[in-house]
Order: C-alpha cells, then sequence, then structure tokens
C-alpha cells in the first residue's frame, strides 16, 4: 500500500507544455505515473508527445518510445475526459492561485503544488478552500510525492529508491532524495515533501497519521527544519497516537538567529523554533532524532534491522 498516491493514481499536469512542466512530466511518464493529460486554455485540443525512457521501480510499467498526451482547456474538461484525480501544478507563482483554486472547484482528489514563490497570501486561500472541500493538498513550494513502483507525481528523481517499509514526510526536498537514496535498499512506501514555506496544505501530522493507518508502513523517517512549530506539534501528535516507530532529523543545528535558512518558513526567533528546541520534543516523546541525515538513516536502519 501507500498514502495519496497510488499505481491507479490518474494525473494531469497544469503547466505542462512549459519548460518546468514538458521536462517533469516526461520524468513522471518515464517512472511509470499514469498521465492521462495537460491544462493549457491556450493549446487546448492539441496533444504533446513525449519520448520517454522507463527507468527507476516503475518502469516495467512503461514500454518507452513516445506517449502522446492531450491537452485541455480547463481542468474540469481534462477531469471530465480522463476521469483523473490528481493535478500537478507547475505554474509561475503569480497564476498558482487561480490554477490551484480551479484544481479544487474541478473536484479533484488531490492537488501537488511545486511552485515555489507563491504569496503567502495566495497560500493562506487556497489551503483553506482545499481543506473545506476536502481537498489533499500537497505544498507549495515541494517536490511532491512519490509512491516507489507506483507512481511519481512532481520532481522527485524516481531511481533512487524501490518499494519497502519505510515512510518518509520531509519540508526538505533536498533531503528527502538524500535519505530516499541512503535507505535505498530498505525501500520506501511513500516519500512526501510537504514544503518549507510558512503556510502548506498537508502537514507532518497529515503524513503521520496516514503511514500510522498504512499496514504496509513499519517505519516513519520524518524530517523538519528550524522555523515555526509544525515539529513540536508533531512531537505531542506522535506522543498520543504513533505506534511505529520515527526518526527524526531537524536541520539547521549551526543556523544563526535571525535569518532566514531556505524556505520562507525557516527563521528563528530567539530560543523558538530551533533545532535543539524542536530535537528536545521529539526526542522527550521516544523518537530518535539523528544529528545529520546519514546519522538519521542509521538510526532507521538500525530499528528495521533490529
Amino acid at each position: 500500500m501507500s498514502i495519496f498516491l497510488h499505481a491507479d493514481s490518474r494525473v494531469i499536469v497544469q503547466g505542462m507544455t512549459g519548460g518546468e512542466g514538458m521536462k517533469h512530466t516526461t520524468r513522471m511518464l518515464s517512472a511509470g505515473t499514469n498521465v492521462v493529460g495537460g491544462v493549457n486554455p491556450r493549446k487546448a485540443g492539441t496533444s504533446v508527445t513525449f519520448t520517454v525512457e522507463g527507468y527507476g521501480p516503475a518502469a516495467d510499467t512503461v514500454t518507452g518510445g513516445e506517449v502522446e498526451v492531450p491537452v485541455y482547456g480547463t481542468v474540469a474538461e481534462a477531469r471530465a475526459e480522463t476521469n483523473a484525480n490528481v493535478s500537478v501544478v507547475f505554474v509561475p507563482p503569480a497564476f498558482t492561485k487561480a490554477a490551484v483554486l480551479e484544481a479544487i472547484d474541478a473536484g479533484m482528489e488531490t492537488v501537488v503544488v511545486i511552485t515555489e514563490g507563491v504569496p503567502v497570501a495566495d497560500s493562506v486561500e487556497f489551503v483553506a478552500r482545499a481543506l473545506e472541500a476536502g481537498v489533499r493538498l500537497i505544498g507549495p513550494n515541494c517536490p511532491g510525492i512519490i509512491s516507489p513502483g507506483q507512481s511519481n507525481v512532481g520532481i522527485t528523481p524516481a531511481d533512487i529508491t524501490g518499494p519497502g517499509r519505510i515512510g518518509l514526510v520531509s519540508k526538505s526536498g533536498t533531503l528527502t532524495y538524500q535519505l530516499m537514496y541512503e535507505l535505498r535498499d530498505l525501500g520506501f512506501t511513500t516519500c512526501i515533501g510537504i514544503g518549507g514555506d510558512p503556510v502548506v496544505g498537508t502537514t507532518h501530522i497529515d503524513a503521520l497519521e496516514a503511514f500510522e493507518k498504512d499496514p504496509d508502513t513499519d517505519l516513519v523517517v520524518m524530517i523538519g527544519e528550524i522555523g515555526g512549530d509544525a515539529e513540536e506539534r508533531a512531537a505531542a501528535w506522535i506522543s498520543e497516537n504513533m505506534t511505529k516507530p520515527v526518526v527524526a532529523y531537524v536541520a539547521g543545528f549551526t543556523a544563526p538567529e535571525g535569518k532566514t535558512m531556505g524556505h520562507a518558513g525557516a527563521i528563528v526567533s530567539g530560543s523558538v523554533g530551533t533545532a535543539a528546541a524542536k530535537a528536545e520534543a521529539l526526542e522527550a516523546v521516544g523518537v530518535k532524532v539523528g544529528r545529520t541525515p546519514s546519522q538519521t538513516a542509521l538510526l532507521a536502519r538500525e530499528i528495521l534491522q533490529g
């Protein structure tokens, strides 16, 4: 099993005909993702031919060669024609809010927002709308989600790990990739990058709850970072609800106070939001916290193999 994304997920790409959309649609198709359409009002009624090479754990579902993907004028039209249930957004920040709201209004079950630099006011609006509509929104400013051997939606490299029994939730795209690679021999049910903006649609707790319910996930790796209190809230939830082991890493142990580091939400104010405070909160509820990504992978390996 997996969480939020499965082998039968039918994916449309908003912004598929742009540079980033074209590049990553090719990669998603090559990983075996069932991309059934793109959306661009100016190119409605046309199609795009992608040259793909099957690779990664889902490559057996791809024959390689050329795949033709139709382009629709609206998300509603794409959903009606293809029965799509997942949309991934590759559009510039100024147009992201409109694209996400369109996907929500069209009844998509899951919307993955890759775009970086989305105004916080826009994120607040579409995250609230998604919650009201019961839509699983992932992002913004995230690498997306991959269930190895099943589907890959976003920009996560599909060829660095295979299916297994670890769940991974992370604020950082790069650290997502590193932990996937370091634990590639053990494999993952789902790896989800929730994004590092101050306002995101899916939280650590949302992912932890889903992994707790997933019978095929035996252990969860959680990656946080300085700033905010998401990790402290996750620690409180773990203490009351989680029966599976959790291993964590908090990026930013050496970050200077008052300086934004990497993500818009990664800023320390006094003693609030420091890596040390987050690690202390997690360790207090029994979560093993690595001081480096490699040490975190070693802790996860010891638990699963011990």
